[in-house]
């Protein structure tokens, strides 16, 4: 958008409103994308021959290793969101 005064308030509006669904949608592919790259790394980690069911130890080391995974991520999630805030005052 080259000049956003020019737009009429509708204009601005929808603008707006188109902006948050892109934002919203940018939010579910990184959320999908942080699924899948979790689901390569445990999987191959985890397990060994895959079957018709998982047995305990599998099963066990599949939700340890997603546990861990999203700790991981929220953890570094809130530090960089720290330094940005720290870099802003």
């Amino acid at each position: 958008m080259d000049n956003f005064d020019s737009y009429s308030a509708s204009e601005k509006a929808e603008a707006s409103e188109l902006q948050k669904m892109i934002a919203i949608e940018q939010q579910k592919a990184q959320f999908q994308a942080q699924v899948h790259s979790f689901t390569d790394v445990c999987w191959d980690k985890c397990v060994d021959t895959p079957g018709s069911k998982l047995d305990y130890r599998t099963e066990t080391c599949l939700v340890s290793c997603v546990e861990r995974f999203i700790d991981t991520t929220l953890a570094i999630t809130n530090r960089f969101t720290q330094m940005v805030q720290k870099g802003a005052h």
